[in-house]
């Protein structure tokens, strides 16, 4: 991820007008996480700090987070130090990874002392440091033992030092002709790579984003660039100087066509193209608070949806195997015409056989050329039996082509029925509609009964969505609200909407009586087309017809309707467009 020291310059600026506040409280939602509150003259905030190696940060905060009924002994020794104590600084060395927090607070004698807390905002080596005013340890967020680092280590006592430091440039204060020597005398090829060997607290995606203004989109190699292309990434890095400086930054998040997060910067990012979506968001906080609250969200659901996952994956692969194996079973049924020929030819020829043939050469009447046909007979059983045995192979067979036929329909409608529960759950949004989803799968008998007493929350309403010509739109979160939404909310004269042969949620147009634009279909296709297994397709046909034309099957699983009177229409998944239209 991109929170360099660059970004965390940024962060600084925004830090500054919480210099002079005090501490109101203290909290800790996790092991790697604090929260601290803050009262300035323009009232609190909430400054959250995280060591966590996969989004360590620090910022401002206007998400909420649940705490602990008892709090961890590291927040409550935060609270000891730091109780009503006032922020007197922020420090930060260059563009270090690290940012200092000088607090002014009382000890446990009554006299005025300075805790500092260290922010190190450095990946897996990400850390909370308690410093006291000698520049000793009082203790961290995580403790750093000589088996974890014989380098640095991170023990109470300890007198602080610094993370080991490479001799790079600060492009805040460097000067041209540096710059130029550093190329010069650079050892790698690509561009981009070099960058980073030179400059201290720049991320790969900034480094990309010069490297990309400097080529004009072409891959530049160190050891052969041009005089223009120099001038052009001197430029930009002036540029981009000046931003951080002057606090004109373009904070942005990339994220692919599905909507995931990738990535974020201080400065508008071109290197992608079409291939990503960015989102602009108005300062350095309030990215980092949206990128990392969306990702984590994104996660949690994932992990809290895993044993779903586990049972889908599985139903899926027994229901496609019992179906692979019943349509090998119906293809060898295909015999069953021949069971009969052979039961009425040993029947018109009994005066030829002796029981205790093995086998008999009979003239195929049925055929209009009388070919000559042997027919293989049991030795145990007289000319009668053998014509039995055959004609029970016979019903045998077409009993079982119509069991068959019936069960591969069931199992391909049980199939159809976990991909479309499935496909709802990768795109589960929170614990509730994950919880929906797990009460289906008991209602259908796939999942267990676990007890409790709890009920279980009230579902979330359909997803709604406004077209640019005003209509609302509803789209189905799973198979019970898409039967709700489609055929007992649904009035006769709106419009329905559902991707073509694949999975996906029923999606409404409100018409209350009038007919709405071609646009407002295009939309809502679009929209359907994102709700579907089928969003990272380059084309998806989506069907579309009255509300009344839509019908339930008897005894059909939830979510599986049928429908006449129908048009399609062909979109492209615009996952950017689909935002937009949200209400």
């Amino acid at each position: 991820m991109a929170l360099d020291g660059a970004f965390l310059y940024a962060v600084k600026k925004e830090l500054l007008p919480l210099i002079g506040g005090r501490v109101e409280k203290v909290h800790q939602p996790s092991r790697e996480e604090i929260i601290i509150s803050i009262r300035t003259r323009s009232g609190s905030r909430r400054l959250y700090i995280s060591a966590n190696a996969g989004s360590a940060r620090v910022h401002i905060t206007e998400n909420s987070v649940d705490n602990p009924q008892t709090p961890p002994m590291f927040c409550m020794l935060l609270r000891k130090r730091l109780g009503s104590g006032k922020l007197v600084d922020i420090r930060q060395d260059g563009l270090e990874r690290i940012l200092f927090l000088d607090f002014e607070c009382v000890n446990e004698i009554g006299d005025i002392v300075t805790v500092t807390l260290a922010c190190e905002i450095m990946g897996r080596c990400s850390n909370l440091i308690i410093i006291s005013e000698e520049g000793k340890v009082i203790d961290s967020i995580k403790r750093v033992d000589e088996d974890m680092s014989r380098e640095r280590m991170v023990l109470p006592g300890m007198k602080y030092t610094l993370p080991p430091r490479d001799d790079r440039l600060n492009f805040l204060t460097a000067e041209a002709d540096e710059i130029k020597a550093r190329l010069a005398s650079a050892d790698t090829k690509e561009l981009s790579k070099t960058l980073i060997r030179i400059f201290e607290g720049i991320s790969p995606i900034l480094a990309r984003e010069w490297a990309f203004f400097a080529g004009r989109g072409v891959h530049i190699e160190s050891d052969s660039i041009t005089e223009d292309q120099l001038d052009r990434l001197l430029f930009t890095i002036k540029r981009t100087r000046e931003q951080l400086i002057n606090g004109e930054c373009c904070f942005s998040a990339v994220s692919d066509k599905e909507g995931q997060l990738k990535d974020f910067s201080f400065v508008r990012l071109s290197q992608f193209g079409t291939l990503m979506y960015t989102k602009e968001l108005s300062g350095a906080s309030e990215l980092l608070d949206y990128f990392y609250s969306e990702r984590d969200r994104s996660l949690r659901t994932k992990q809290r949806a895993n044993d779903l996952f586990k049972l889908l994956m599985n139903l899926t692969e027994r229901t496609s195997r019992r179906i692979s194996v019943q349509r090998d079973e119906l293809t060898a049924c295909a015999e069953k015409d021949r069971a009969k020929l052979c039961g009425d030819l040993i029947s018109a020829n009994m005066y030829r056989i002796q029981k205790g043939d093995s086998s008999v050469t009979v003239e195929n009447f049925y055929d209009d050329s009388c070919p000559q046909m042997t027919i293989e007979l049991d030795v145990r059983k007289t000319p009668a039996q053998n014509a039995q045995h055959y004609y029970s192979e016979y019903k045998k067979c077409v009993t079982a082509e119509e069991k068959l036929t019936e069960q591969i329909s069931r199992g391909e409608e049980e199939l159809q029925y976990l991909e479309s529960v499935f496909d709802a759950l990768t795109r589960a949004s929170s614990e509730n509609d994950i919880i929906q989803l797990r009460l289906e799968l008991r209602e259908q008998g796939y999942v267990r009964y676990a007890g409790g007493k709890a009920k279980p929350p009230k579902a979330l309403p359909p997803i709604e969505y406004k077209s640019s010509d005003g209509f609302t739109i509803l789209v189905g979160r799973n198979n019970k609200q898409n039967d709700q939404l489609s055929l007992k909310f649904a009035e006769k004269s709106d419009i329905w909407l559902h991707t073509q042969l694949i999975t996906g949620s029923h999606v409404l147009i409100l018409t209350d009586g009038e007919t709405p634009p071609d646009r407002t279909i295009e939309e809502a296709a679009v929209i359907a087309a994102v709700n579907s297994s089928g969003r990272g397709s380059g084309q998806v046909p989506v069907d579309y017809c009255l509300a009344r034309y839509v019908k339930k099957p008897s005894g059909a699983k939830p979510g599986k309707v049928i429908f006449t009177n129908y048009k399609t229409a062909f979109v492209k998944p615009d996952a950017e467009l689909e935002q937009s239209l949200r209400v």
